[in-house]
């Protein structure tokens, strides 16, 4: 089964809009501005390029309703906070994830994830990682319906990071991201591949508590990730921001007994992107626009997103057409709980919420997680809430191996 994608003539935008608007209406980020019960604006979702950057690509968050900043260190870090590296006790290691994309509509979209670190010294640890968006086979056509051939568009991304233990609890991490994104694969000399470079700065802090009489783990973190510049697919065409974005989040975990411990974990996240604001319309319901072609922003009805990346970033928590009260709806919410037997299985649940009028997206996680020798296997299940989700009742795993363990497995066999 193939996507099919109308090729609309000279326009430059014409794959790029239409593959945008299949990924991005499966994630729920689809721009528009009807009123509806939930806001005075109505549905006023944030919108960016390369949102494949904010899928969660592994399980054990994915379990956890998407949360993760704060969790225990594994090696699947990259994509929650880099700061892990440098609390993980293993020397070396290396995970492999994989979650189908729209599973119950096509068959070959796909996202991979492959991660890496290993410990340089006692203070520093290395790492990277490679995550790669297959959008599957997509027939291109004309306005008239005459084939133009078949494509595999794509996007990836590239990290390398570098975590510094700046005392014994806390530790902060600093990440370069080059991500490519080739929509059109040469369909029309118009159109070309979109690319920048993006930067992350993260930290982390924990501590051991007692409750009762029972030990445990504080932690706290935050990610702030894809400080990078906009992307565009044409050389005149208008670029878009990259979904840069916020992450805080907290986790509390427990010592039951020696063999039995739970963890419970939130997660709050927000786009640092400009919020579209409300533009003026005349009589006839067309769109007023200034001089210089630009549309005109009905005066107290938000700020004009065209701006620099830096303004864009200071400007996305005081821009909302609503106020105050749109800016807490752009926070999602998430929350996880992990219960762990003897190191070596796990159990996992999480919820996450977005506001109605900022996407709407709100479904339940489940999981689990086996450890076996030398590796580790973990699962995650998706039950979308509201609406159909890219990734209801998806099955998503992801492997993991520790050198350390390889190495002891040889060791004791010998």
């Amino acid at each position: 089964m193939m996507n099919r994608i109308d090729f609309l003539g000279n326009k430059k935008t014409y794959a790029l809009l239409a593959l945008s608007f299949l990924f991005v209406e499966g994630y729920g980020q689809l721009s528009t501005q009807s009123k509806d019960k939930f806001s005075s604006v109505g549905l006023n979702p944030i919108t960016t390029s390369v949102p494949f950057l904010l899928i969660a690509p592994e399980s054990r968050g994915g379990a956890m309703g998407d949360a993760g900043v704060a969790s225990s260190p594994d090696a699947v870090y990259m994509h929650w906070n880099a700061y892990k590296l440098d609390f993980i006790e293993k020397q070396t290691g290396v995970s492999i994830a994989y979650t189908p994309w729209l599973k119950t509509l096509v068959p070959d979209i796909n996202l991979g994830y492959v991660s890496f670190f290993h410990r340089l010294n006692s203070k520093g640890t290395m790492g990277g990682s490679l995550r790669y968006f297959s959008l599957g086979k997509i027939d291109f056509t004309d306005q008239n319906g005459a084939s133009l051939g078949s494509r595999t568009p794509n996007e990836l991304a590239v990290d390398l990071g570098y975590a510094h233990k700046l005392s014994k609890n806390f530790s902060g991490a600093f990440s370069l991201r080059y991500i490519y994104s080739n929509l059109t694969q040469g369909v029309d000399a118009s159109t070309k591949p979109a690319s920048t470079v993006a930067a992350d700065l993260s930290g982390y802090y924990r501590t051991d508590i007692k409750i009762g009489k029972n030990k445990g783990l504080y932690a706290a973190g935050i990610n702030i990730s894809n400080l990078g510049g906009k992307v565009g697919y044409t050389d005149s065409g208008k670029r878009n921001f990259i979904p840069m974005n916020l992450k805080l989040g907290t986790s509390l975990s427990l010592d039951i007994d020696d063999y039995n411990k739970i963890t419970f974990m939130v997660d709050f996240n927000k786009l640092l992107v400009p919020t579209l604001p409300i533009y003026a319309k005349d009589s006839t319901g067309a769109y007023i626009k200034n001089s210089d072609g630009s549309l005109v922003i009905n005066e107290g009805d938000g700020m004009d997103p065209n701006v620099s990346v830096a303004q864009g970033v200071f400007q996305s928590f005081y821009d909302a057409p609503d106020g105050w009260k749109e800016e807490l709806q752009e926070i999602n919410i998430s929350g996880g709980l992990e219960y762990v037997y003897d190191k070596q299985f796990a159990l996992r649940a999480g919820y996450f919420y977005e506001a109605p009028n900022k996407g709407n997206r709100q479904y339940f996680t489940m999981g689990a997680g086996l450890k076996y020798s030398i590796f580790n296997l973990d699962f995650s299940y998706l039950v979308s809430m509201l609406r159909n989700n890219p990734l209801d009742n998806t099955l998503r795993f992801t492997l993991s191996f520790n050198f350390d363990d390889i190495k002891a497995a040889e060791e004791k066999s010998e």
